[in-house]
């Protein structure tokens, strides 16, 4: 008699493998230690709107918005590039953390004015950078032959 071949378990379905965590992981590295280099080369005053911060933030939401565009034209890209550029990379690179700390500390310090025009810069800013990263995704994944 012919024995049956053992089945393997079904993998469970919503749970991310073993290269999206590293890729988080890693990406998650590379895009803490980009923002701590800003952060060395391009020191924020006390006192002033936390130019750095708001710089690292405003660029990440473009670039998120723009990849997440390109992905939704090509949704084979690979799971873990995703998760390791996108929550990862970019995750660790722009922060609310760093946003709320600085908000904090500009409260704590009485600079109000500070605070608030640095709140409104990151809405504003942030909000219209993600909108041009979409536009820039839309116009990239056209060239490419994605769908628009």
């Amino acid at each position: 008699m012919k024995a049956l071949p053992e089945e393997r378990p079904a993998a469970v379905s919503g749970i991310p493998g073993w290269r999206a965590w590293a890729a988080v992981a890693v990406g998650g590295l590379v895009g803490t230690e980009l923002r701590y280099g800003a952060g060395l080369v391009f020191p924020e005053a006390t006192g002033t709107v936390p130019w750095t911060t708001l710089a690292i933030n405003v660029a990440g939401s473009f670039v998120l918005a723009a990849l997440t565009t390109l992905w939704m034209a090509r949704p084979r890209t690979a799971f873990w590039l995703r998760a390791g550029l996108g929550p990862g990379l970019l995750g660790s690179f722009t922060t609310f953390s760093a946003l709320t700390f600085a908000v904090d500390q500009q409260i704590r310090d009485g600079f109000h004015a500070v605070w608030l025009a640095y709140l409104a810069l990151s809405l504003v800013l942030g909000l219209g950078a993600a909108a041009a990263g979409w536009k820039s995704g839309k116009a990239l994944a056209g060239l490419r032959g994605g769908t628009q």
